[in-house]
């Protein structure tokens, strides 16, 4: 049975220093906690949560430039294959140590409107020498817009051996720049990063 990490419902950030209106995508029952997050718009906004006793995370980061006014959705992290399956997979040895491999990051759908709401996705491998280990991953996002940095949200977990699908839902406000987003997805742990480039486009 798949493990799912979301890191609270309520983890949303708004990057306006408009307070009063609504988070786009956001239902009316979390309108205040997304609002409550855009309190620190002027540094990039922050939101964090622990995650049941064995697992903890934290979602970090903001929006700015071309998604001013957006909001990211919670972080939903489902566990795919266990330690020895993904171990087999890539003919893993202990020796090599920790490694992450990321298999594939997508964005879904890869043209939308200003408003709508895009999911980044990845698909990655965590290695251990102890597959019942628990290894800090940081899953890091920068969204860029003509070359500029407009986003970077970062979230945190705790993982054990295994492959990961993950999904972070971004809420596009309603002027978006039209144009190509380029995401630069990196996963890292303790000595070890991959990186993955994929885009999508605002008509």
């Amino acid at each position: 049975m798949n493990k799912r990490i979301a890191l609270a419902t309520t983890l949303f950030f708004l990057l306006t220093l408009a307070g009063c209106a609504n988070v786009p995508g956001v239902s009316e029952e979390h309108q205040g906690a997304a609002k409550g997050a855009g309190i620190g718009a002027a540094t990039g906004a922050v939101a964090g949560a622990v995650l049941g006793d064995d697992v903890q995370g934290a979602l970090i980061g903001g929006l700015a430039g071309a998604l001013i006014g957006g909001a990211v959705g919670h972080f939903v992290v489902d566990k795919e294959e266990g330690g020895q399956e993904t171990a087999r997979k890539y003919e893993y040895q202990p020796t090599e140590g920790t490694r992450v491999r990321i298999e594939d990051t997508d964005v879904e759908p890869k043209v939308v409107n200003p408003g709508d709401k895009v999911e980044l996705q990845s698909t990655y491998a965590v290695l251990s020498p102890d597959p019942a280990g628990r290894v800090e991953i940081t899953e890091s996002f920068e969204i860029r817009h003509e070359g500029k940095l407009v986003g970077s949200p970062q979230a945190t977990v705790i993982h054990d051996a295994g492959t990961y699908d993950a999904t972070l839902p971004l809420f596009l406000p309603e002027d978006a720049a039209r144009g190509a987003y380029q995401v630069t997805t990196t996963v890292s742990g303790p000595g070890t990063s991959d990186t993955r480039i994929t885009s999508f486009e605002v008509r």
